[in-house]
């Protein structure tokens, strides 16, 4: 570079602090036209980038309400956290910067005040609305919901955390057809689309819904490494030798969800596990509640205290994959989704909802089996956790799950925790028979346990398949244990599937 060519650009460096030529006066990338802004009693939190040591002033104006607020920029970035502000609108929020030489305006119209979710995961959350059951109907009912906001973050990765997102998939939009059902696998998903339909529907309130999800993609790569250095993972050396960048450690924590964090949300629901099970999938039962638990301090923190600190969090477990499979991954996946407790909430996963999905499988899938259309139940089961745990509404919103397990000389009893409706069934549940009394003695075998009775909240098993000692006991722990909505335990009004569990019952 020649002499000149540097003093020139030194002269234009000078010229641009003098003239204070510094950081575009803009709102951060995810906040725009049609937004939905938490409401109250939480405080929605504004930011963006400007001119050093300019001031900001931030004001919401609705027909009868106008909240502002004044801060100076920092390093180029300004924050404002707004009053709390009602559900409702239409709002225009207003950024205005008055600097040395000039005042700078941004508005964001028709905002709205209700309740963001953020919706995450890998492919079976990615699915669009045009790839479920009855597309062209849920398709035509989608404009019936303006009030109800999507946005979807870009599918990028990166090694250090991110300030911003380095791109948006779609802007913050009013839901039609066309923004619905654009392309596969892409743009906005089902299940959070659903999710959040049913849950206005319900509550009555604004929603804004926020993607951030990527196909085939591990928690891994979702988590912090503050989160993975809980489960001896942050520094250690992948067993799998993985060929894409997003497999990588919180590569996608740092680009798609540490730029989030200042945003004030409600909660949060997750459509993941099947990449686990063939990738550390025996630390499933740490590293997916340590991810929860490192969320929820992450979001708290990064949005002043304004989102929770327990943060609901509402979670798929997995459906099915291959019809006649052998092997335990993904019941031993399901499993280790409830941190071996086999219910949600519990305690370990406190403030959590889980949504049964064993009973959905659909072995013609054209997305393949691993990805079954019946996205309207998931999104129907996970509504029901949020009203019952993030709201508070008395419904029911679990299966069925064994409170007292009885062994007998020739049957073991069951009793549920709720009421059930029961179809006989010869071989979903099924015991230990062993020479030793623990589970996994290499002299065991799993023989079906045939249902011989049933009451309104109790079933009795024959074990007479076992000519040894009965050391254990499991329910459903196949790849693909039941036909479409035909598992044999339902809650009483036969809506929510009895999830599958493990049990030594020498214990």
């Amino acid at each position: 570079m020649t002499l000149n060519r540097l003093r020139t650009l030194w002269l234009l460096c000078c010229v641009a602090n003098l003239y204070g030529f510094q950081q575009e006066f803009r709102f951060a990338s995810y906040y725009g036209d049609h937004m939905v802004l938490q409401k109250a009693p939480q405080r929605a939190v504004v930011w963006g980038y400007g001119e050093d040591a300019a001031e900001v002033t931030v004001t919401v104006v609705g027909e009868r309400e106008k909240v502002s607020h004044t801060v100076n920029v920092d390093k180029g970035i300004w924050r404002v956290t707004l009053d709390p502000v009602n559900p409702g609108g239409p709002f225009v929020l207003s950024a205005v910067q008055q600097s040395r030489l000039a005042t700078t305006v941004r508005n964001l119209s028709d905002v709205l005040f209700g309740d963001v979710w953020l919706c995450g995961g890998q492919s079976n959350m990615e699915m669009t609305l045009s790839q479920v059951m009855n597309a062209t109907e849920e398709l035509s009912q989608a404009a019936k919901f303006p009030r109800v906001r999507v946005f979807s973050v870009a599918l990028e990765k990166s090694d250090v955390k991110l300030t911003d997102l380095a791109g948006v998939e779609l802007p913050w939009s009013v839901p039609s057809a066309e923004v619905l059902g654009a392309g596969i696998f892409t743009h906005f998903s089902a299940v959070c689309w659903l999710f959040g339909r049913d849950l206005y529907k319900s509550r009555g309130d604004p929603v804004g819904l926020v993607e951030s999800c990527w196909g085939g993609t591990p928690v891994e790569a979702w988590s912090s490494r503050r989160a993975l250095k809980h489960c001896g993972l942050a520094d250690a050396p992948s067993r799998l030798q993985v060929k894409e960048g997003h497999w990588k450690n919180t590569v996608l924590w740092n680009a798609m969800i540490h730029p989030l964090l200042n945003m004030t949300i409600r909660g949060a629901i997750w459509y993941q596990g099947e990449a686990n099970t063939e990738y550390h999938q025996d630390l499933y039962n740490c590293t997916f509640p340590a991810m929860i638990d490192d969320w929820r301090l992450a979001f708290h923190q990064g949005s002043g205290g304004q989102t929770p600190a327990d943060l609901p969090f509402g979670f798929v477990q997995i459906s099915t994959y291959m019809k006649k499979s052998q092997s335990d991954a993904y019941p031993n996946l399901r499993w280790q989704q409830t941190a071996d407790f086999g219910f949600a909430p519990n305690k370990r996963m406190k403030n959590t909802f889980m949504a049964v999905s064993l009973d959905l499988g659909d072995e013609r899938s054209p997305w393949g089996s691993i990805h079954p259309r019946y996205k309207q139940d998931v999104a129907y089961r996970l509504t029901l956790g949020a009203r019952a745990v993030a709201y508070g509404e008395k419904v029911s919103f679990q299966g069925p799950f064994p409170q007292k397990i009885s062994v007998q000389a020739a049957n073991i009893s069951i009793i549920y925790s709720t009421n059930i409706s029961v179809t006989l069934h010869k071989s979903i549940f099924e015991v230990c028979c062993s020479r030793q009394r623990e589970v996994g003695d290499s002299s065991s075998s799993w023989l079906p346990a045939p249902i011989t009775k049933a009451n309104s909240d109790s079933v009795v098993l024959s074990t007479e398949n076992c000519k040894l000692k009965v050391s254990g006991l499991r329910y459903a722990w196949k790849d693909w244990p039941c036909d479409f909505k035909a598992c044999p335990i339902y809650s009483a009004d036969g809506v929510l599937p009895a999830p599958p569990f493990i049990v030594d019952s020498g214990h």
